[in-house]
């Protein structure tokens, strides 16, 4: 290997240790409401198919606001810190709220956009994973996920 070779890994080793900072590592080792509900209005479950991390999400709606929220997260450390930030702040949320905070995530990481606005402001800390487009699909598993829940109790409701 060349020397530019090894600047070159050393260097691609040094921006994936500042990816998993340790704010992300704090935020993914205490998720809150990783216990799945018992009675969900709605049930969903996403899979990022490249890295083949998934969550699973319940949520019991009523009067159109999430009333409490349950996932079972399986993903690395950048997945697990948005579902983490996710879990913390979606109970009382409609389904326009959550999509909001799901595109402002989504612009950030793909078009630069700015930071999501409270109260997912925390993702924040995720805004280096924009040079990993292919961690971007486990990043969004959280907000997919309970879309995709959100939805299925609209429809059954």
């Amino acid at each position: 290997m060349s020397s530019s070779q090894k600047g070159n890994a050393m260097s691609a080793e040094n921006d994936l240790i500042k990816l998993y900072s340790g704010r992300i590592l704090a935020l993914a080792a205490d998720m809150p409401r990783t216990a799945r509900l018992t009675n969900p209005t709605a049930t969903a479950k996403k899979r990022a198919p490249l890295c083949g991390s998934t969550v699973t999400v319940d949520v019991v709606v009523q009067d159109g606001l999430i009333a409490d929220y349950g996932q079972d997260v399986k993903a690395c450390a950048l997945g697990q810190a948005a579902a983490a930030v996710v879990g913390a702040n979606i109970v009382g949320m409609t389904v326009d709220q959550v999509q909001a905070g799901r595109d402002a995530l989504n612009a950030m990481l793909k078009s630069n956009g700015p930071v999501p606005p409270a109260p997912f402001g925390e993702l924040e800390v995720l805004q280096p994973a924009r040079e990993y487009k292919n961690r971007h699909a486990s990043i969004m598993l959280a907000f997919d996920a309970t879309l995709d829940a959100l939805h299925a109790q609209q429809a059954s409701a």
